[in-house]
C-alpha cells in the first residue's frame, strides 16, 4: 500500500469540535505557497504547496469550519489570492510587512519558518491588516501609478540629455530648464560626431515617445476620473487651494474608500507623513517621519502644499508659525501636508466643498 505522507496523516486524522480554532499563515511566491497551521495553541503543520489558488482552497475546505483567520504578507504576488478565498468564504487578512513584529535579535530565515511566525501573530492578535481593494478600484490605482511611472522615466532621460551635454563639453540651450520646443529643436540641430549625433538622438526619440505615452495616460486618467463614481470625490479634492488634477488623481485613487480611516493619525500614518515618536519616562521627541506608504503621492502633497501657502493667507501664518517653531522650512511644509491630507481626508468623508475659515 502506498504511504501516506505527514500532511495527508494529519488531514485524515482531523476530528474537528466547535473548540477548535486554528489559525493559517502563508508565505506566497510566485511558483509555491508555503503554509503554517496553528491549531489550539501550537503549529500542527507546516507544508509546501503550488501556487495554484484553487488547489490551495481545496485543501483548506476540510478545516473551513475552524478557521478563524489566514494571513500572508503584501507582496508582488498582490491581491488574487485574498480575493479568490473572500469567494470561497473563508476569513482572511493581508498584513503590512512593515507593522510585521521583528525579533531584535537576527535569526535565520526561511519561507517555512516565515509562514510559522504569520501564523503564531495571527492567533495572538500581533498583526495589522491592510485594505484589500477590488479589481476596480485596483485597476483605477493602477492606471495612475503608470502615469507615475512615466513621469519618472521622462525625468530620467532628461537627466541623462544634461549628462550627456555636461560630459562633452556642450552647452545647454536656453530654455533646456523648461524643456521648450525651442530648446530641443536646438538640441536637434547640434553638429556632432557621428557616435554622439546617434546617442543624442536616442535619448530625444526616448524622451518624444515617453510625452506621447504620457499625454495618452493623462487623457485616460481624465476619462477615468470623469466617471460617476469619480465625479463628485474629485470635485470637492479640486475645491482645496493648491490641489490641482494630478494631486486630486493620486490622492482620490491611492486613498480609495477614505471612510476606511477611523482617525486622522491614521491617514498620516497611511501616507507616511506621521512623525517617529520616541517618549521615555518625561521625556517625549519627535523625530523624522516614518516614509510608509507611496513616496509619488507624499510629493505631490508637498509640492501642493507650497501652492497653498502662496494662495491662503492663514496657511501662510501657520506655515510661518512652523518655521518658528522648527527653525526648519523642510519640516514645516512636510508639516502642511500632513493638515492638507488630512483636510482631504475629512473632506471626502464629509461629502464637503473647501470652505475658507471665516
Amino acid at each position: 500500500m502506498k504511504r501516506l505522507t505527514k500532511k495527508q496523516n494529519w488531514f485524515k486524522q482531523q476530528n474537528l469540535t466547535p473548540k477548535d480554532k486554528i489559525y493559517v499563515g502563508l508565505d506566497v511566491h510566485k511558483k509555491s505557497i508555503s503554509l503554517a497551521i496553528w491549531r489550539n495553541g501550537q503549529i500542527e503543520l507546516t507544508f509546501n504547496t503550488s501556487a495554484d489558488y484553487a488547489r490551495l482552497i481545496k485543501q483548506l475546505q476540510p478545516l473551513k469550519k475552524a478557521i478563524k483567520l489566514i494571513v500572508y504578507e503584501a507582496g508582488p504576488t498582490g491581491y488574487g489570492l485574498a480575493r479568490a478565498l473572500e469567494k470561497a468564504q473563508l476569513p482572511v487578512q493581508v498584513i503590512s510587512p512593515a507593522n510585521t513584529p521583528r525579533p531584535a535579535k537576527r535569526q535565520s530565515k526561511t519561507d517555512g519558518l516565515d509562514c510559522r511566525k504569520l501564523a503564531e501573530y495571527a492567533a495572538k492578535g500581533l498583526l495589522k491588516p491592510i485594505a484589500i481593494p477590488t479589481e476596480q478600484e485596483e485597476a483605477d490605482r493602477q492606471l495612475h501609478r503608470l502615469r507615475d511611472q512615466l513621469a519618472s522615466k521622462r525625468r530620467r532621460v532628461r537627466q541623462q540629455i544634461k549628462s550627456f551635454l555636461l560630459q562633452h563639453g556642450l552647452a545647454e540651450p536656453d530654455g533646456l530648464k523648461s524643456w521648450t520646443i525651442a530648446a530641443l529643436d536646438e538640441l536637434q540641430a547640434l553638429r556632432l560626431n557621428p557616435a554622439l549625433r546617434f546617442t543624442l538622438d536616442m535619448y530625444l526619440e526616448e524622451m518624444k515617445q515617453i510625452r506621447i505615452y504620457l499625454e495618452r495616460t493623462e487623457a485616460q486618467l481624465q476619462a477615468l476620473t470623469a466617471q460617476e463614481r469619480h465625479h463628485r470625490p474629485m470635485e470637492i479634492l479640486r475645491s482645496h487651494p493648491g490641489v490641482g488634477p494630478v494631486t486630486a488623481w493620486a490622492f482620490r485613487l491611492e486613498v480609495f474608500r477614505p471612510e476606511r480611516f477611523a482617525q486622522a493619525p491614521e491617514v498620516a500614518s497611511f501616507l507616511g507623513l506621521a512623525p517617529r515618536i520616541s517618549q521615555s519616562g518625561q521625556t517625549t521627541r519627535e523625530g523624522p517621519i516614518v516614509k510608509t506608504g507611496r513616496e509619488q503621492l507624499r510629493s505631490k502633497l508637498i509640492e501642493a502644499s507650497w501652492v497653498w501657502i502662496q494662495h491662503d493667507a492663514q496657511a501662510r501664518e501657520v506655515y510661518g508659525r512652523l518655521c518658528s517653531n522648527t527653525g526648519n522650512a523642510n519640516k514645516a511644509i512636510v508639516a502642511m501636508a500632513r493638515r492638507l491630507a488630512i483636510r482631504l481626508w475629512k473632506m471626502l468623508c464629509d461629502d464637503q466643498l473647501y470652505r475658507r475659515a471665516g
